[in-house]
């Protein structure tokens, strides 16, 4: 394996007029050969703009198998000695077209190809899913993966390659999404600690013609039917290398060691793959459901409160700024994980002297935290009469590799919504989140300790946004509320603010002090997962192929 490998991603637009893209992707090319590369990207759907007048035009619009439009690709790669991935529709059998993603070789051979899984709005009218799960490519650099797009807006689909053990993910775009370059494209790297390298568009997404009539009908302004660029390579800690710029072609690399991507190690020792437990997650792989809960309140005022002392000092504090937040308002606070203890000698008592001291003043509010019970770091959730929810920790962590496991994902319903806690280390899987969303979880509190910056910045406003729930983290080091809010489907009129380019991108109000933070959540805008036209954050979700994941 030659670990060390230079990467490009290739930024431009496209028309409809085919022959115009093809010349546009090979000047592309030649451009990016430039600089050498060993493997290069590019955008989703080269070959023509997504906007089709009937499934008859998309069809006739679309590429075959091995036509001249590929071949000409094929024969850049072999030039050029690089790996190209790109994505086109595909012509298929019985009329039907796919959103492909096409791996050509140094020598210009076609080494893989795989079915976009996920359809974005109008894509839905036109375009069949995939119908098999994508493969891991075995090159001489190290293992690749592909998707496109919307694959990348949910988990699914990059840890299904990511936990086949993936060194670099292919990312091909054709999104006006502000969201997808400041959270989607990044925290897929971070969450499975790969590479990633993702290839956008630029210029109009369709039909210059007919911007205004599509985006009056997309309920946006005609500006933001553009390619938002900023294409990017990303590290596996989610640090972007090599960044291009929002507007115009462009052509950014970057130098990497593949290698990198083979640790899967957490500051605390864990093995982020080593310690998922596939068992739990069979839910991910069964059918949607028609409905999930829906009648939480519109909105609630909650907190994190963020402490770095330990013991009776902590204890003091916390009592102090719950005793704040109840005078606020404010319906739950949530604390770090195990604040309170100090020595594990007398962890199960000094629990019940937190919880005890808490009730006192509590008041109408519900306090989150997390305590050592049976051996097992456990997570509750308690009010001024008791505990309502208890949550064992679900993985394994290298912080306490004492404590048993539990077996399922809890929730409780009270008056203004349905709550889930996720303790400890069991926030850095995507699959812990999605089994809350798929029990119609709207609020989760997450006692935790943040070990790695991708958490607080990327890690949970990704699990707010890809499973439309609000998420409240109290760690000592850094702690966050993400809300959701009503404003969020394409193709609907927003009610509270304008569309400013970002889709699916929560608020965020974070902390990285001692003290009590403050801000309202939204529990019923937890109902709506409809992402755009036909696309809905759970129920589009790739299920069927969820294998890799759930065995």
């Amino acid at each position: 394996m030659e670990s060390r490998v230079r990467v490009a991603a290739v930024q431009f637009g496209v028309s409809t007029d085919l022959t115009a893209n093809l010349q546009t992707c090979l000047r592309m090319i030649d451009q990016a050969g430039k600089v050498r590369p060993n493997i290069m990207v590019l955008p989703e759907f080269i070959n023509h703009l997504a906007w089709y007048e009937s499934p008859e035009h998309c069809y006739a619009v679309s590429v075959a198998p091995n036509d001249s439009f590929l071949q000409a690709i094929a024969a850049k790669a072999k030039l050029y000695r690089c790996y190209i991935k790109v994505n086109v529709t595909m012509r298929r059998e019985h009329g039907k077209v796919t959103g492909t993603n096409i791996l050509f070789d140094p020598s210009g051979q076609i080494c893989a190809m795989n079915d976009k899984q996920v359809l974005m709005g109008n894509e839905n009218n036109f375009l069949t899913p995939a119908t098999d799960i994508a493969p891991v490519i075995e090159t001489e650099y190290g293992r690749l993966g592909m998707y496109a797009c919307m694959d990348g807006v949910i988990p699914e689909v990059a840890r299904s390659l990511a936990i086949r053990r993936s060194h670099l993910l292919l990312n091909s775009l054709n999104s006006f999404a502000l969201d997808e370059s400041s959270l989607h494209i990044p925290v897929r790297a971070a969450e499975n600690k790969v590479f990633v390298a993702a290839a956008n568009k630029v210029g109009s997404l369709v039909p210059e013609e007919l911007r205004e009539t599509v985006a009056a009908r997309l309920k946006i302004a005609p500006e933001f039917l553009e390619g938002a660029g900023e294409s990017q390579i990303v590290a596996p800690d989610g640090k972007t290398l090599a960044k291009a710029p929002m507007r115009g072609e462009a052509v950014i690399f970057a130098d990497i060691d593949l290698r990198e991507a083979e640790n899967k190690l957490r500051p605390d020792g864990t093995d982020i793959f080593l310690s998922r437990r596939p068992e739990l997650y069979t839910p991910l792989g069964s059918p949607p459901q028609e409905s999930y809960y829906k009648s939480g309140a519109p909105d609630v005022l909650a907190g994190v409160v963020q402490v770095s002392c330990k013991g009776q000092e902590a204890l003091a504090f916390a009592i102090k700024k719950v005793a704040e937040a109840v005078v606020a308002g404010a319906k739950l606070i949530v604390l770090p994980e195990l604040f309170h203890i100090t020595t594990f000698d007398y962890a199960e008592e000094f629990s019940s002297e937190m919880i005890r001291v808490l009730q006192a003043v509590a008041g109408n509010c519900y306090i989150a935290a997390s305590i050592v019970e049976d051996g097992t770091h456990t997570g509750i959730l308690f009010n001024q009469h008791g505990v309502v929810l208890k949550q064992p920790q679900l993985h394994p962590c290298g912080r306490h590799p004492w404590s048993r496991l539990g077996s399922v994902l809890n929730v409780f319903d009270c008056e203004w919504g349905r709550i889930a806690l996720i303790v400890g280390n069991d926030a850095i899987y995507p699959e812990t989140f999605r089994l809350a969303a798929l029990q119609g979880v709207e609020v989760v509190a997450v006692p935790t300790q943040v070990l790695e910056e991708w958490e607080i910045t990327l890690g949970f406003r990704e699990r707010a946004a890809e499973n439309r729930m609000n998420i409240l983290v109290a760690s000592s080091t850094a702690s966050a509320i993400y809300a959701i809010t009503e404003d969020f489907t394409l193709w609907t009129e927003w009610r509270n603010r304008p569309f400013d380019g970002n889709i699916n991108a929560p608020i965020v109000t974070m902390t990285q002090n001692d003290g009590l933070k403050l801000a309202i959540i939204y529990p019923a805008a937890a109902a709506n997962k409809m992402i755009s036209y036909r696309t809905h954050l759970l129920n589009s979700r790739p299920w069927r192929l969820a294998q890799p994941i759930i065995s």
